[in-house]
């Protein structure tokens, strides 16, 4: 089954970004595009119906959809109007996507990007990747020779489906993948015997973290022989080190641990930073730990 590349779209311009962006990305990858709008019926419109109000929203979203097969004239373009809370109706339209792509509604001067309680909510309950576009979102930084960003932790294993998400992007904007891997000191009561021979195997902490990029990058060097990788090892904090190299990218991307918590599913502190600082558009991969991990 093809996946759609789906855009979530409400009128706003944060949204229309998000499908313009989502646009470009199924152009690319010769994909389709669904679009979908949520809505609920508002009874205190007491002289519109359930359906004239469908007919207003519908009107709306065609008219958008009518402006992306302008500027893509071989793009397959489907549109769902939904009746229901947005939250769900867009998980449940990620669910069926190669991507499901938002809009944010902009870059604060305090908390940076502002993501609102339902793209939150979609990120954490999604199992499939989530971009996230703000308003005033600029195409021509995707021509001018920026990169596609990627944060790896872990193991090859733990950051397989967000290296994948990163190489394929790049194969298609035909850009270079800068792979940032940041590691601070450990405890020292978080040293063992196991782990003290393999840092003096390797040398010590850095060239150990530099190999460990390395080692995760191997297979999608072999897979994407034509993509050029950058490799970035740096002291700090994942957030920090991440935006560090922000204004050189043209998407980041990042993972988010497809788990469930006591409290619900979350999104990650570092996820959650470089959602809200990141100047470019982000992508938020779920990914699963081994199973023997």
């Amino acid at each position: 089954m093809t996946r759609p590349i789906t855009a979530g779209v409400d009128g706003t311009e944060e949204s229309l970004a998000a499908l313009d962006w989502a646009a470009r990305e199924a152009v690319r990858r010769g994909l389709p595009l669904r679009v979908v709008h949520a809505w609920r019926y508002a009874e205190s419109l007491a002289t519109a119906d359930r359906d004239t109000q469908h007919g207003w929203v519908s009107d709306g979203v065609a008219e958008a959809m009518r402006t992306v097969s302008g500027r893509h004239p071989g793009l397959e373009v489907r549109m769902d109007v939904v009746e229901g809370g947005p939250a769900q109706a867009l998980a449940d339209a990620a669910a069926e996507a190669e991507m499901l792509v938002l809009g944010s509604r902009g870059h604060g001067p305090v908390i940076g990007f502002l993501l609102g309680s339902v793209g939150q909510q979609v990120i954490a309950e999604t199992t499939r990747p989530v971009v996230l576009v703000r308003a005033g979102d600029q195409p021509a930084a995707e021509a001018a020779g920026r990169d596609v960003v990627v944060g790896q932790h872990g193991s090859a294993e733990d950051s397989a489906d967000v290296l994948r998400f990163a190489f394929e992007t790049a194969a298609a904007r035909r850009a270079t993948v800068r792979a940032v891997r940041a590691w601070t000191l450990p405890p020292v009561f978080a040293y063992s015997p196991g782990s003290l021979k393999l840092l003096d195997d390797a040398g010590g902490l850095e060239p150990y973290e530099k190999q460990a990029l390395a080692d995760a990058l191997a297979p999608w060097r072999e897979r994407f022989p034509d993509v050029p990788v950058a490799e970035h090892v740096e002291m700090g904090s994942a957030g920090q080190v991440l935006l560090s190299v922000a204004g050189r990218a043209q998407l980041m991307v990042v993972g988010r641990r497809a788990r469930r918590t006591a409290v619900g599913a979350r999104i990650g502190s570092v996820t959650h930073g470089v959602l809200h600082h990141a100047g470019c558009p982000v992508a938020v991969v779920p990914h699963e730990r081994p199973a023997d991990a």
